[in-house]
């Protein structure tokens, strides 16, 4: 009696495993998407402080020429921006003698965000200007 009583209480029945799995896969689909959004939220933000930093060096170049229209190109000026930034947006300037404007073009997995391109201009103007895109 002692050894099916044993045998009957080791080990898990197919049921117990499956009711485990279908917790850990409800937990998972709950908890994905909101990992990818923040990641989204932190590339974001990086994309964001390499705007800005692109437009200090502008400032620069306007100092000492008093025109935006030498500035260097784009990849001299996002030297200063973190490598896996430039692995998440495509960035752009355009400039004339008064005025530029620096965009940040979403790529690969950063191409879902819902802010779509950021830009900054000689002003300080950003856009998207919906909240909690800046």
């Amino acid at each position: 009696m002692r050894v099916t009583q044993a045998s009957r209480a080791a080990g898990f029945s197919l049921i117990e495993l499956m009711v485990v799995v279908a917790i850990v896969g409800i937990l998972a689909s709950i908890a994905l998407p909101s990992y990818n959004e923040h990641q989204r939220k932190t590339r974001r933000a990086a994309g964001e402080a390499c705007l800005v930093a692109v437009s200090q060096r502008l400032e620069r170049v306007y100092t000492t020429d008093l025109s935006y229209a030498g500035a260097p190109a784009i990849g001299t000026l996002t030297q200063a921006c973190e490598p896996d930034t430039l692995g998440f947006y495509n960035f752009s300037v355009a400039t004339g003698a008064k005025t530029y404007t620096i965009s940040a073009a979403p790529t690969g997995k950063q191409a879902g965000d819902s802010c779509g391109t950021l830009s900054l201009n000689q002003a300080g103007v950003k856009s998207p200007s919906t909240s909690g895109c800046w």
